[in-house]
């Protein structure tokens, strides 16, 4: 019961993380139960071509007869797949390289903010865009492994810095003297004081890496045999879904592309404003105003039923 109170209390005071949260979790659990959503295959020919919503097909068909909504379902699947595989590759990278950095100093900085640098002037769209010329597609799980590589270097300078900041605290020099190895001072001293910035970092990528991917199979450098929301709006558009007023077929993947978006970008802000002082500050006067407010209106409530007596 408490546990629940306290959960309450956390999405009551963070409205932001509550919405953020509930549709990024409706959209992953939607894709990951897809099967029990639809019982039709997303490449099966399954209707007539450009067929509109109805009770038959949810979200209409495609030129090809495809049923909208199950390639939307099964889609999700792939695209979250690319950011959550980037996001995942980007903090672990980021983590060893700027908290080792910060920590050790020296010969070992030097090398690991030179690596840094060197990765952080290789443009990660450029690059897919060269190597799906050449390579004529680019499957999803090859564009979650670049953006992940030319992702890291931002958020490793960022938690070089922090550990910086960090490493020259009494609790750090408490745990050296106690005799703590190198690496429990850099996972159980040092890391839990920057999860905010990761998983700032962790969903920041999560959002380019999704859009990333839709961009390059929307402008056809994809792979073209994969069921994805960026391959939806690439056959949209081969064709002319809008011109034909086929709109179902460009809207279902834009408003689930949206969502995500929207949902990680909530979330995101919920962060910050969790982890910025100032932020959480104004946060905390505003629930006293509140609880101020609602005590007063209780006091008046109380005087009135006094003066009724």
């Amino acid at each position: 019961m408490k546990y629940l109170t306290t959960v309450k209390q956390f999405f009551f005071d963070n409205p932001k993380a509550a919405v953020g949260i509930l549709i990024v979790t409706t959209v992953c659990l939607m894709c990951i139960f897809a099967p029990l959503l639809t019982d039709v295959l997303p490449d099966a020919r399954v209707g007539r071509p450009h067929q509109a919503p109805g009770a038959e097909h949810f979200l209409g068909t495609t030129r090809m007869g495809r049923d909208v909504w199950a390639q939307v379902l099964y889609g999700g699947r792939v695209s979250l797949m690319v950011g959550f595989v980037a996001g995942t590759f980007v903090i672990i990278m980021a983590m060893i390289v700027g908290i080792a950095a910060g920590y050790f100093g020296g010969v070992i900085d030097n090398i690991l903010s030179f690596t840094t640098n060197l990765f952080m002037v290789i443009p990660s769209l450029p690059l897919m865009l060269v190597l799906a010329s050449f390579l004529d597609q680019v499957s999803p799980l090859v564009i979650a492994i670049i953006i992940g590589a030319t992702s890291w270097p931002w958020g490793a300078r960022v938690l070089r810095s922090q550990t910086l900041a960090i490493r020259n605290r009494d609790f750090v020099h408490a745990a050296e003297v106690m005799g703590e190895t190198k690496p429990r001072m850099l996972f159980a001293e040092i890391m839990p004081n920057m999860m905010s910035i990761l998983a700032s970092s962790f969903i920041g990528t999560v959002i380019f890496a999704i859009m990333t991917q839709a961009t390059l199979e929307f402008i056809g450098l994809g792979d073209p045999l994969a069921v994805t929301w960026g391959g939806m709006l690439y056959n949209a558009d081969q064709t002319s879904a809008i011109r034909i007023g086929a709109w179902w077929e460009i809207m279902a993947p834009s408003v689930a592309l949206a969502s995500v978006a929207i949902g990680l970008a909530l979330i995101n802000f919920s962060i910050d404003e969790i982890s910025n002082p100032k932020l959480k500050a104004q946060r905390i006067m505003k629930r006293f105003r509140r609880e101020e407010a609602r005590a007063e209106k209780e006091v008046n409530k109380q005087m009135k039923v006094t003066e009724q007596a």
